[in-house]
C-alpha cells in the first residue's frame, strides 16, 4: 500500500466523486497501484456482492464499510449512493470481476449520479476482451472489432445472434457462462471455417486459450470434462475478404421477394430481417442482386 500511496498519491481524488474502480478477473496481482490507493482511500465501497468484495479487499488488507449494489436494486441503491456523494463523501463501485457497466452492473448507477450533476471517475485495470485480442494474433477488419458480450441464453434468439456475427466482417468478442458453453458451441459451429480464439479462466491457474475453425469448437470442449468449467471469452475472428458473406435460406428470400414488391429495399430489408432472424447485411446483398437482376 506504501507503493500505492506514493505514486497514485499525487492525483487529486475530489470528495463527492463515484469512482468505478476495475478489479482482477481472476489473478489477484492484476490490479493497479491507482485503484487500490482509491479503495483504500473512499469511505464506502458499492459493490455487487458484498461477501466476494469483503473476500478481495482482505486480499490486499483492506476493510471498508460495504453497500450492496447489484441488478436486483441498482435502482434504488443508486439513489442511496448519490444522498452519500452529495454529502461528500467518496464511494467507489466494483463488480465482481473486470470493469463495472461492461457486462456486469453499474451502466445505471452512473447514468443516476451524472444526472445529479455529480462527477463519475473511472480507474481501468484488467479486462478478459483486451487480454483475449492481445494474444489473438488478429487486429481485426481494418483494425475494428465487435463487443457483444453475452448472447441471448434464449436458443432461437441466440442463433439469429450468431448468424449477424456470420454476417458481420469485423472481429467480435462474446463472453460466455460454463453452464451455457456447450449450447453457444454448438451454434457457432455453423460459422464453420470461421478462425476463433477461446480464452478460459483467463489470468487464473487453469487459463487455456487455444485457436480453431469455429466449426472444431464443441469437439474441442468434449475432449477434456474440464474444459466446460470456468469463464470464456471467445474471439471470433474477421471474415476473410474472399469468404462468402453469410446464406439467406429460402424461407427467407421468399419473404424479401413479397416485401420488395410493395417496399423500398432499405424497408424490405429491415422488416425481413425482423421477420425471420436472417442477417441484415446478407439480406441487403440479396435485395440488391434481386433488383439489379430485374433491370430497377
Amino acid at each position: 500500500m506504501a507503493a500505492a500511496r506514493e505514486l497514485a498519491g499525487q492525483q487529486h481524488y475530489p470528495q463527492g466523486t463515484l469512482y468505478m474502480v476495475a478489479t482482477p478477473i481472476g489473478n489477484l496481482a492484476d490490479i493497479g497501484l491507482r485503484a487500490l490507493h482509491v479503495l483504500d482511500l473512499v469511505d464506502t465501497i458499492a459493490c455487487e456482492d458484498t461477501r466476494h468484495t469483503a473476500a478481495l479487499l482482505q486480499g490486499y488488507g483492506l476493510h471498508k464499510p460495504l453497500l450492496a449494489l447489484h441488478e436486483h436494486n441498482e435502482a434504488e441503491a443508486a439513489l442511496t449512493v448519490v444522498q452519500r456523494l452529495q454529502e461528500g463523501q467518496r464511494i467507489a463501485y466494483v463488480s465482481d470481476a473486470g470493469t463495472p457497466g461492461v457486462s456486469d452492473p453499474g451502466a445505471r448507477l452512473c447514468s443516476v449520479v451524472a444526472a445529479a450533476g455529480l462527477r463519475v471517475v473511472p480507474l481501468p485495470g484488467a479486462s478478459s476482451v483486451t487480454a483475449l485480442l492481445s494474444v489473438a494474433g488478429t487486429g481485426g477488419h481494418e483494425g475494428r472489432f465487435v463487443f457483444t458480450g453475452f448472447l441471448s441464453p434464449k436458443a432461437a434468439e441466440r442463433q439469429r445472434e450468431v448468424q449477424a456475427i456470420a454476417a458481420d466482417p469485423r472481429a467480435c468478442v462474446v463472453l460466455e457462462a460454463p453452464h451455457r458453453i456447450e449450447a453457444l458451441a454448438r451454434d457457432l459451429a455453423s460459422l464453420d471455417t470461421r478462425r476463433l480464439t477461446v480464452g478460459r479462466e483467463l489470468t487464473k491457474q487453469f487459463e487455456e486459450v487455444a485457436q480453431m475453425a469455429a466449426a472444431d469448437f464443441p469437439a474441442w470442449l468434449q475432449a477434456n470434462v474440464h474444459r466446460t468449467r470456468g469463464e470464456f471469452a471467445l474471439l471470433i475472428h474477421p471474415r476473410p475478404d474472399n469468404a462468402p458473406a453469410a446464406a439467406v435460406d429460402e424461407a427467407s428470400l421468399r419473404t424479401l421477394d413479397l416485401l420488395l414488391a410493395e417496399l423500398p429495399v432499405k424497408s424490405a430489408v429491415k422488416l425481413c430481417a425482423e421477420i425471420s432472424g436472417a442477417p441484415r447485411n446478407a439480406l441487403y446483398e440479396a435485395a440488391l442482386a434481386r433488383r439489379k437482376a430485374a433491370g430497377d
